[in-house]
């Protein structure tokens, strides 16, 4: 499998390690900035002989255009991931998105019907759902131990400071990322949405700039989630705790069984228990950071969908469905009223419009 990646920042460590670690041959990598393709080799520990074979571009056009990459996985910054996604679907190679699948539903609309026209496999990084924890509530879940749900329930408490910010001037903007809900939160969004199932009917969001006055999107988030099938879940979102990233939880209650997962990406078993067992030993899956382990089996399974010519396990439309209830809540909190569907043209560049109206 040959593979190529588009945007050297944070991330691009955790695509590289996927994409050596599944056996990939690297062919290429680019990033407008040099510096960072330097930045990114260093933070790998790669030695001069395991990178003299990757050819170096600063324009991801001119990759495309001399490079014959079965896959191309895109981590820029989220403001450019539609743009740069549709240009490597129209080169007929199949993509993986980093997570957001982009910052506005007629992009994501536009991503998902290229890949119809052009044939290409694409999906979105949302690779916490390979996590050992998420795989053993999923597989419950489907098993029906749950019997039917009542309501969920995510919460993500990280902390990020003026250094994170500073690290890159599109972090925190409307126009290139969106705040703590869209960046840190939206994994757990879409395992709170791929557990509960069925459709959203109504949000209601709030948010808040705290503590973060130097960003233009929130730091903290909170909402009110109701399902078609009657579930109710609620999301809290922030990145202002003190110090260091507490917890990512998420909880499914049943009517026949509970079950918590918990650690800094719901990377544990926190609590589980069904009808008839009493609370079992928990699982802990070691990580050596927020992202977690899933990249090398989402990786792995985006290559095997090539393969196969089947929908990865993560797909366009999962991605899209996060987005939705993302800007959702932005709008809901926007607005002071619920929502249901959301505005078709709905996107980030939407709330840095509406807060120049509002002075």
């Amino acid at each position: 499998m040959r593979y190529a990646l588009i945007g050297c920042g944070r991330v691009a460590v955790n695509h590289m390690n996927a994409a050596k670690t599944n056996g990939f041959e690297i062919a290429a990598v680019c990033d407008i900035d040099p510096n960072q393709i330097d930045s990114l080799f260093r933070r790998l520990g790669w030695d001069e002989a395991a990178v003299s074979g990757i050819n170096r571009y600063a324009c991801y056009e001119e990759m495309l255009s001399r490079e014959t990459p079965d896959f191309v996985s895109v981590a820029t910054p989220s403001g450019t991931h539609a743009e740069i996604a549709l240009a490597v679907m129209g080169a007929g190679v199949n993509v993986l998105i980093e997570k957001p699948v982009a910052l506005s539903l007629p992009d994501a609309d536009r991503l998902i019907a290229t890949a119809k026209q052009t044939g290409v496999t694409a999906g979105v990084c949302h690779q916490n759902r390979f996590n050992l924890s998420v795989q053993e509530m999923r597989r419950h879940l489907e098993n029906g131990d749950f019997g039917r749900l009542s309501n969920a329930a995510v919460t993500v408490r990280w902390s990020r400071g003026p250094e994170y910010y500073a690290q890159a001037p599109w972090r925190g903007t409307w126009a290139d990322d969106g705040g703590c809900l869209m960046n840190q939160c939206i994994h757990g969004i879409d395992l709170l949405l791929w557990m509960c199932g069925g459709d959203l009917k109504t949000v209601f969001g709030r948010t808040r700039r705290a503590f973060h006055p130097y960003i233009e999107a929130e730091d903290l988030g909170a909402a009110v989630l109701e399902f078609d099938n009657g579930v109710l879940a609620t999301v809290e979102g922030t990145v202002n705790v003190a110090g260091k990233d507490l917890e990512e939880h998420l909880t499914l209650i049943g009517e026949k069984g509970s079950m918590k997962l918990g650690g800094t990406s719901a990377n544990n078993v926190a609590y589980i228990a069904f009808d008839g067992e009493k609370e079992r030993n928990t699982l802990i899956e070691k990580t050596e950071n927020v992202y977690g382990n899933g990249h090398v089996p989402l990786f792995r399974d985006f290559a095997e969908a090539i393969v196969a010519k089947r929908a990865p396990y993560v797909t366009l439309e999962d991605g899209r469905k996060a987005l939705s209830a993302v800007l959702s809540i932005y709008y809901s909190a926007f607005t002071g009223q619920p929502v249901g569907a959301p505005p078709p043209d709905l996107g980030t560049a939407t709330f840095a419009e509406k807060e120049r109206e509002d002075g």
